[in-house]
C-alpha cells in the first residue's frame, strides 16, 4: 500500500497526501530558494520530522516505562550548506516539565529521542545538535 500521494502543483509547491488517512500538507520553496516561503519547505518538513520522531519515541519510551511526559514542546533551527545545497546542521531544544523526573528516566527518555528512525537515517555528516530542558 501507498503510503503517500504527491502531487506538483506548480510554482515550486507541492501537495502532499498520506493515503491511510487522507491528511494533506502542502510545500513551498523558501525565499532563498526561488519560493514564496509560504509553507513549509521540503528540508523544513525534513527536519520538523526529526522532532516529531524524537517526541513519538520519547512518548513511546514514557509509556513503557510509566515516565511521565508533560509539557513536551521542541524548537528547531535549520542551518542550510551553500555547496551542495543541503541541511548541514539542525538545532533542536526540547523543554519538559522535569520537577518529578530522576536521572535515570531522563537518560532513557533523551536515548529513545537520540535513536529515532529519523535521526538513524539522516547521513552522519548533518549535525544534530539535541538540548534539554528540564523546567
Amino acid at each position: 500500500m501507498d503510503t503517500a500521494h504527491v502531487t506538483y502543483l506548480g510554482n515550486l509547491r507541492t501537495s502532499a497526501t498520506h493515503v491511510r488517512s487522507g491528511e494533506t500538507i502542502i510545500t513551498d520553496a523558501p525565499l532563498d530558494n526561488h519560493g514564496k516561503g509560504e509553507a513549509f519547505s521540503p528540508t523544513d518538513l525534513m527536519s520538523t520530522s526529526l522532532a516529531c520522531c524524537m517526541m513519538t519515541l520519547m512518548g513511546i519510551a514514557a509509556e513503557a516505562k510509566s515516565i511521565p511526559l508533560n509539557g513536551l514542546k521542541a524548537s528547531l533551527v535549520k542551518h542550510m550548506d551553500r555547496d551542495p545545497r543541503r541541511v548541514g546542521r539542525i538545532e533542536l531544544h526540547f523543554e519538559l516539565d522535569g520537577k518529578v523526573l530522576d536521572d535515570r528516566q531522563r537518560k532513557i527518555l533523551e536515548h529513545a529521542a537520540r535513536t529515532c528512525p529519523v535521526a538513524m537515517s539522516l547521513r552522519p555528516e548533518l549535525v544534530q545538535e539535541v538540548r534539554f530542558s528540564y523546567v
